[in-house]
């Protein structure tokens, strides 16, 4: 990630180069995550965590978000804006590489499934947040569902779910071994090309309480919930974690994209991607100790 941002300060590299990383990340390496981990996966009562998770963390920062803006008087699209980035957390390009340093990259499976369902709450609840505060554009559930089919890591963890009941390819297995260990370096050196701390301090206040319910509270909603179902073990620990995770970096193409306010979008996801490597360690300790 500091590579990221020396390229970036440097100018070494065009200002759009984190897109062509993207791209890799997105259509060949998370794809292939699903189909190193998915078929692998002992699907069981305790997977129901990692489904509902993303769903937990949306709608506790829509609360929030709600309560915070009515004691505060924002507008709405800086109040769409914090929903955005309170309740979408980055399972995939901080959540996949701080997985497998914490835990094991066995557990991608797990955090796959999170990434998906975290996808789908952003490309539905997400962007009707967008366009209620924006104000400027009509709901189309029509381009909502397009948008999820065309979305390559979802055809792909639909793939690694299917296709190996049919067609044995375990031939390809060091292929997506291959492929799968670029997620990491890949996606923090693109975090770190995409990087600005701009105008920091006008601000102060509301990335404040966005990184306070997204790296404090939300995970403490997820164990929360995990306590009350009784779940024990690694699949919750995981999910929990992901839960923990920064603000999503799609997140602030959504705010881009209907002029919510993406300039706060931007602070709020840069200065919590710096924030969650001290938070994130300090969850994982937290799991360790709990039953």
């Amino acid at each position: 990630m500091i590579a990221g941002m020396l390229f970036r300060m440097s100018k070494l590299l065009p200002a759009d180069a984190h897109k062509g990383i993207n791209a890799w990340i997105i259509y060949l390496a998370l794809p292939a995550v699903s189909f190193k981990y998915l078929p692998h996966i002992h699907w069981s009562s305790q997977l129901l965590l990692p489904v509902l998770m993303p769903v937990i963390v949306w709608l506790g920062g829509w609360l929030f978000v709600k309560v915070y803006s009515s004691a505060n008087k924002i507008n709405r699209p800086t109040e769409g804006c914090l929903k955005l980035s309170s309740g979408l957390s980055n399972t995939s390009f901080v959540g996949f590489p701080l997985i497998m340093v914490y835990f094991s990259d066995k557990q991608l499976g797990i955090a796959v499934i999170c990434d998906q369902v975290t996808f789908m709450m952003l490309s539905t609840a997400g962007v009707l947040v967008a366009i209620n505060a924006s104000q400027k554009q009509e709901f189309s559930a029509i381009a909502i569902i397009k948008k999820v089919l065309r979305f390559p890591p979802f055809l792909g963890c639909v793939g690694a779910l299917t296709i190996p009941h049919f067609i044995d390819i375990s031939s390809l297995d060091s292929l997506f071994d291959k492929l799968a260990l670029t997620v990491a370096p890949l996606a923090l050196f693109s975090i770190g090309l995409q990087l600005k701390f701009d105008g920091w301090k006008n601000e102060l206040k509301h990335i404040g309480a966005s990184i306070t319910y997204k790296l404090l509270i939300a995970p403490a909603l997820v164990l929360g919930v995990a306590l009350l179902m009784g779940l024990k073990g690694v699949i919750p620990q995981v999910a929990i974690f992901e839960a923990a995770m920064p603000t999503l970096l799609t997140s602030g193409v959504v705010a881009e994209e209907y002029n919510v306010n993406p300039k706060l979008s931007s602070l709020i996801i840069g200065i919590s991607i710096l924030v969650a490597f001290a938070t994130t360690a300090l969850w994982y300790h937290i799991l360790q100790i709990l039953p």
